[in-house]
């Protein structure tokens, strides 16, 4: 079994357990496996740390929020982002983003603990984010973030491009169905959300459960998304590749909470290759 310990992304509570990957849906069923190496392979390597943000300091110092409800606090537990309470009202999203832009390939890793109840709305993280260059919407999402004050999703799908990953995700119907984790590409000026996302979409992860905390990594590799997931007692991989639109290759990197969902990220760290 590989140690997962070897390649510096767990601390000493995380067990080293290998890839899982359980309620799959997938035009390629069966391929649990292959994520499991792809993920491996895609963790290892020489990797040089470029943002650390152990989450207990002053959150400005190193980001800077979208939308005007949403509340950031820090602690020595780490650094808590509140959603607005009010159900599909878009002004109680809220998008922090990294002050620091990154280019190339990119390894993420840091500590996220669910610490809302909902069976509603998703967690997004944005990886490598730009605008689409028309009119008011710069390359460089700084630049209009004023026009994010209300952060509506359409904001972000119609003008940026970007690759998101939702996590800790469900419908908004309110019902019993299992949580997603699901990876897409912006495309602006196209129809919205439809086609944008990459497969597969993997259902019912067993992850996720409020007041756990869960170590996440994620690295981006030319056209290639990989995600690994840990708790104490489970390890679970996801793979994307895109091969159907243009890659994504610098941007800003950006935590989503939608309306009603709350969370603590720590030791929130980017890498690049060596």
């Amino acid at each position: 079994m590989t140690n997962l310990l070897s390649v510096g992304i767990l601390g000493p509570t995380f067990l080293a357990l290998t890839c899982a990957v359980s309620g799959q849906d997938t035009t390629e069923p069966g391929n649990a496996e292959a994520d499991r190496v792809a993920v491996e392979r895609a963790l290892t390597g020489e990797w040089r740390e470029v943002f650390s943000d152990p989450g207990t300091g002053d959150w400005t110092e190193k980001w800077f929020l979208d939308g005007e409800i949403a509340a950031v606090s820090n602690s020595r537990t780490g650094m808590k982002l509140a959603a607005g309470p009010q159900f599909r009202n878009d002004a109680h999203h809220m998008v922090l983003w990294t002050k620091d832009v990154f280019e190339g390939d990119l390894r993420i890793e840091y500590d996220y603990t669910r610490l809302d109840f909902e069976n509603r709305c998703v967690n997004i993280i944005y990886v490598q984010a730009t605008g689409s260059g028309d009119g008011p919407y710069k390359e460089d999402v700084a630049e209009w973030r004023d026009l994010r004050r209300v952060p509506s999703m359409k904001m972000y799908f119609n003008h940026m491009n970007t690759y998101h990953i939702s996590y800790a995700a469900f419908t908004n119907l309110d019902d019993d169905k299992p949580d997603y984790v699901r990876a897409r590409r912006y495309v602006p000026g196209k129809s919205g959300l439809k086609n944008t996302d990459l497969k597969p979409d993997y259902f019912g992860t067993g992850l996720f459960q409020p007041g756990v905390p869960h170590r996440i990594a994620i690295v981006k590799r030319g056209n290639h998304l990989h995600m690994r997931i840990q708790t104490e007692e489970k390890t679970s991989c996801f793979h994307w590749h895109n091969d159907t639109f243009p890659p994504i290759t610098t941007g800003r990197i950006g935590l989503r909470q939608m309306f009603c969902r709350s969370a603590r990220y720590k030791n929130f760290r980017v890498s690049i290759p060596r």
